[in-house]
């Protein structure tokens, strides 16, 4: 009975599920624009290296090796705090969507290069020699074929980079994490932090389910 008390207190739940509801939709949210914008990001990158411009190669890979190597709580905090020594403020939700957005452009540009590297030789000089443009074969026959062999990483690393957005509870947006520890501190229950495990479970064990299905769909046979 105390159990239930501590981590399932009816009245606890009454009082905060309205803004936990609110604080999933924000959550949601900043996943899914993530999502679009790290995708789109890394695939234009990585058609861009295709060209072979040496500086244009030169800034992805820096960009690309900083994101991925950099913790994104330390860039949130440099934008957050840092930037309005410079005059530029941002919102709490724009700065973590900046940040996970650009840590998956890095990891999606990545992927989507190693698909792409991958493309047997043969397969860009038959689109050439069909009368193809280069920009053509790549996007017509070389990229298809790497976005079909980069979907199993991506989908797993863009998993993990949404999960991110549990940093926004550090410099105050209204996402689940910040909203239950709030909740936790002003009734003294543990019931808000088991609410957000729920919240987190019913937002994300789809999302592992459909990554699942998506991975053996386009898993190539070994």
């Amino acid at each position: 009975m105390r159990f239930l008390e501590t981590f399932f207190n009816t009245q606890v739940i009454a009082n905060y599920l309205p803004d936990l509801i609110d604080a999933m939709g924000v959550t949601l949210g900043l996943a899914v624009t993530t999502i679009i914008a790290g995708v789109l990001g890394g695939a234009l990158l990585a058609c861009l290296r295709v060209a072979g411009i040496r500086w244009v190669n030169f800034f992805i890979i820096v960009f690309a090796n900083m994101m991925r190597a950099l913790p994104p709580l330390v860039l949130i905090l440099i934008l957050y705090f840092g930037m309005p020594s410079l005059g530029i403020n941002l919102s709490g939700w724009m700065v973590i969507y900046l940040v996970l957005s650009a840590v998956l452009i890095a990891f999606a540009e990545e992927i989507f290069w190693g698909g792409l590297t991958a493309v047997p030789a043969g397969q860009w000089e038959a689109g050439r020699a069909t009368g193809l443009s280069r920009a053509q074969t790549l996007f017509y026959i070389a990229f298809p074929q790497a976005a079909r062999m980069g979907i199993p990483p991506l989908v797993n690393r863009t998993l993990a980079t949404t999960k991110l957005t549990a940093l926004g509870s550090v410099i105050g947006v209204k996402e689940i994490l910040s909203v239950s520890s709030s909740a936790q501190s002003f009734s003294g229950s543990a019931t808000p932090l088991t609410m957000a495990a729920i919240a987190y479970l019913v937002i994300f064990v789809p999302a592992v389910i459909a990554s699942h299905r998506i991975e053996r769909h386009y898993q190539y046979a070994t």
